[in-house]
């Protein structure tokens, strides 16, 4: 992995050298300060490809000096062992500089999120699914030490989650979940189906980092609150007063409502929390498009309207599709331990990285 890695920045850093160096690139004052940025980015990884070489030479030469033997007394092989393991070490901690070095800096990475989970098609095993998401993300937070909120819940009759909206609080909660938005798919033979026939429902996810209010300043003005009795099950204090609320944002026609509190204050502090993050989002599609012509077919519905991965229960198995990797532990996964796909595409996420700045 790390020498495709330094290849692929050696190649790079040449081609954007000598992009500075072309006449029609230095006529070009746009193209030109473009290609100066983007060599700039890739000077510090670029250093540590050459002391990354220079380790391994080092690496050799101890080893072909022990190999051969001739004249060396046991204090000379002691020495050249030790510059062995020296060598050895020095490698291994470059290598993991220039992987950690490849990741451009996400400055949402370090922020709380608002994660949104809803039942797709496929009716109450749906929901079910939808529920059962909701526990995998609790249990892979539990496993980053992450708080967990419920912010709303709008339950199906049979126990499942026809929408769950909950924030996940803690240092690096938005790089932990930040690859789960998309279209999850369940293949699995529901307990209601007598023929033993295997069905496949499909659940959404969207993560958004949440918005601090210096980021997204809403007007008050642009509101419009309708508070109202919460449904749900029978019986529960929290349906028996006008405690809902409905938070309307007039310019974008976005809608958040929240029931689950008995107070009407503390929905409505909720439903403007997830607003805020909805906002944020939208201002980040756009902002993508307008940098990023060449990707916008993967900017906000378009990217979550395509199928990223799916649990087979028959096959014990998990493919997630945007990188072709698939892994046959689907118990432990659902337990939580979603790390194998998290840094998988993390790594794919630094490839195109790199990529993208060679363009």
């Amino acid at each position: 992995m790390a020498h495709d890695l330094i290849r692929d920045i050696e190649r790079t850093y040449k081609e954007l050298s000598e992009q500075l160096s072309d006449p029609d690139v230095l006529a070009d004052r746009r193209r030109y300060a473009d290609a100066a940025r983007r060599h700039a980015e890739l000077t510090e990884l670029q250093e540590l490809t050459r002391q990354y070489h220079a380790a391994e030479r080092q690496v050799t030469e101890a080893e072909e000096l022990l190999a051969s033997g001739d004249g060396a007394d046991a204090e000379m092989r002691t020495y050249l062992e030790g510059e062995l393991a020296a060598g050895r070490r020095r490698v291994n901690e470059l290598a993991d500089q220039i992987r950690a070095g490849m990741l451009a800096h996400d400055p949402n990475d370090a922020k709380d999120v608002i994660v949104e989970i809803r039942a797709g098609a496929g009716g109450d095993e749906a929901a079910l699914f939808a529920a059962e998401l909701f526990r995998m993300y609790q249990r892979h937070a539990e496993r980053k030490s992450f708080e967990v909120e419920v912010l709303s819940t709008n339950e199906s009759t049979t126990g499942g989650f026809k929408e769950v909206i909950a924030e996940i609080r803690g240092q690096g909660a938005y790089s932990a979940f930040k690859y789960e938005s998309g279209v999850h798919r369940v293949q699995r033979v529901p307990v209601t189906e007598a023929a033993g026939r295997i069905h496949t429902s499909t659940a959404t996810v969207a993560v958004l980092p949440e918005a601090e209010e210096i980021e997204v300043e809403i007007d008050s003005n642009d509101l419009r609150i309708d508070i109202f009795r919460s449904s749900g099950p029978g019986g529960q204090s929290v349906n028996t007063t006008d405690s809902a609320v409905r938070v309307t944002h007039l310019p974008t026609g976005l809608v958040v409502s929240c029931q689950d509190e008995k107070s009407q204050l503390q929905n409505k502090e909720r439903a403007l929390r997830i607003l805020r993050a909805r906002l944020y989002e939208l201002k980040r599609a756009e902002q993508e498009k307008e940098q990023a012509a060449q990707r916008r077919s993967m900017v906000g519905s378009g990217e979550r309207a395509q199928k990223i991965r799916t649990y087979n229960y028959p096959q014990n198995r998990v493919s997630d599709h945007r990188i072709n990797l698939t892994s046959h532990r689907l118990s432990e996964i659902l337990e939580g331990d979603i790390d194998e796909f998290t840094e998988a595409l993390a790594a794919a996420d630094r490839r195109k990285q790199l990529a993208q700045l060679a363009e």
